[in-house]
């Protein structure tokens, strides 16, 4: 459904039709919408730390300079992220929707799980960028911040874009999701780096 639509177009109601459960049914193992998202993104999250090991060793030399490693891992953060549109859509809704409709309970699995994908990311950084040192946990959690806030301006509603098509100055807000993630990274990964 995220790959069809947005998050606020995601309904309960639509949810249990197309796995074929009656809305009941789905409700006495989630206790909402916002609760099974969570649970996606729990799965989305651990599949891309499972593919961000390969692509980090294939792309980032541990050897050469900070600014170059640097260099390296936002490219190689950004293409990751940037191709995990849905990953990228559940990071943005978190805090402001995700986290809403759901018991304390449910929130706190869902930290718990969090704060245990940061680490395993945190330590995935740190074999390239051992200069992170603890700073590293912090770092990961505002790179998922990051797409998620810059994921919308790269793919705009249909008015949004006809807007950018009559007046083409108006493009500037139009960014390449990519493009933004690897500066923006880059920026953030030079800036955690703890100095002496």
């Amino acid at each position: 459904m995220l790959d069809e639509m947005p998050i606020a177009d995601v309904s309960l109601n639509e949810l249990s039709r197309r796995v074929g459960l009656a809305k009941s049914n789905v409700l006495r193992y989630f206790d909402s919408r916002e609760g099974v998202l969570l649970e996606l993104m729990d799965a989305v999250l651990q599949d891309w730390l499972a593919q961000l090991a390969g692509d980090l060793a294939a792309g980032v030399d541990a050897g050469s300079p900070l600014v170059r490693r640097a260099e390296q891992l936002s490219t190689v953060l950004a293409r990751s992220l940037a191709e995990r549109p849905v990953l990228c859509d559940l990071a943005g809704a978190q805090g402001g929707v995700l986290e809403r409709n759901v018991t304390a309970d449910v929130v706190r699995r869902h930290k718990r799980t969090a704060l245990t994908r940061l680490a395993a990311g945190a330590d995935l950084l740190r074999r390239y960028v051992p200069e992170l040192g603890e700073a590293a946990e912090v770092f990961c959690f505002h790179a998922l911040v990051l797409a998620g806030a810059l994921a919308p301006y790269s793919s705009p509603p249909p008015g949004v874009q006809a807007a950018y098509e009559a007046e083409p100055e108006l493009a500037v807000l139009h960014a390449d999701l990519q493009e933004s993630l690897q500066r923006a990274i880059r920026t953030l990964l030079l800036g955690a780096v703890p100095r002496d």
